[in-house]
């Protein structure tokens, strides 16, 4: 088993309809789904299945989130071997404790926390010593690209890089829009150990996010069925290096998400 310390290694939904999103997602990615624990509540926790075995879950935004004006969205958990110590560390290096580390019960403990510029992810140490076997690269169904619309790029990456050991392999320039800063969470520095990238949040994004590209096998393919299940195409297909083409888009309830893939090649 691969460890967690310092990766992305689980992806959670929160949404408005998890049921809807279940069947959309489903489609769109072949998803599979069950309660947690098998259990049949009026409110699950859903866990998601690619082609590699688990990889997510998708739940209701809790009523106290909802109150506080939270919108359907993607997050993301990184691995964390001290949940409280990471929260403490990662706050004293300019991040911020969203929510102070506690307890789910049968699951582990975990901690909300923003980077520097404001993006929001989560830090969980699991109760099962033996962790998760990560999924093949470019799995179908599971995450092959992390990308961060920064909110203070030069402080974020040096956030990431200095406090979770993530490095950084080529920058590329987008003229107006900056620089995109290629980063990998495995170490690595060859564009291939690459695992995503951090740039400026653009103007038309409304707050620094992280946005996660699952893999599909045909980008168009993607579209289609992401159009005909009452999704928004906002941006793409579009082809990035090495090949692959991207879109960014917006479920049903209005979480942004991405997708990358092939074309003509399902």
């Amino acid at each position: 088993m691969a460890d967690p310390t310092g990766k992305f290694f689980w992806y959670e939904l929160m949404t408005s309809d998890p049921q809807a999103a279940l069947a959309f997602y489903g489609d769109v990615l072949g998803w599979t789904s069950q309660p947690f624990g098998g259990e049949r509540t009026d409110d699950p926790y859903h866990v998601l299945s690619g082609s590699a075995g688990a990889m997510g879950g998708v739940m209701a935004i809790p009523a106290e989130a909802k109150q506080c004006g939270m919108s359907p969205w993607w997050g993301g958990y990184v691995g964390s071997a001290d949940v409280d110590a990471d929260a403490a560390r990662l706050s004293a290096a300019g991040g911020k404790v969203m929510r102070a580390p506690e307890d789910i019960p049968g699951v582990g403990r975990f901690a909300v926390m923003s980077d520097p510029g404001g993006a929001v992810f989560m830090l969980l140490r699991g109760n099962s010593p033996d962790g998760m076997e990560p999924a093949p690269p470019m799995a179908p169904g599971h995450v092959g690209w992390h990308e961060l619309y920064s909110g203070d790029f030069d402080r974020d990456l040096a956030f990431y890089t200095g406090q979770l050991g993530w490095t950084r392999g080529e920058a590329m320039d987008m003229g107006e829009m900056g620089s995109y800063q290629l980063v990998s969470q495995t170490g690595g520095t060859d564009f291939q150990s690459m695992t995503g990238g951090i740039m400026p949040r653009p103007k038309e994004v409304p707050a620094p996010v992280w946005l996660f590209y699952f893999v599909v096998g045909d980008i168009d393919e993607a579209v289609a069925k992401v159009q005909a299940g009452g999704g928004q195409v906002l941006n793409g297909p579009m082809e990035v290096p090495g090949g692959g083409w991207i879109i960014q888009a917006a479920d049903p309830q209005g979480a942004m998400f991405a997708l990358v893939g092939g074309r003509g090649q399902a």
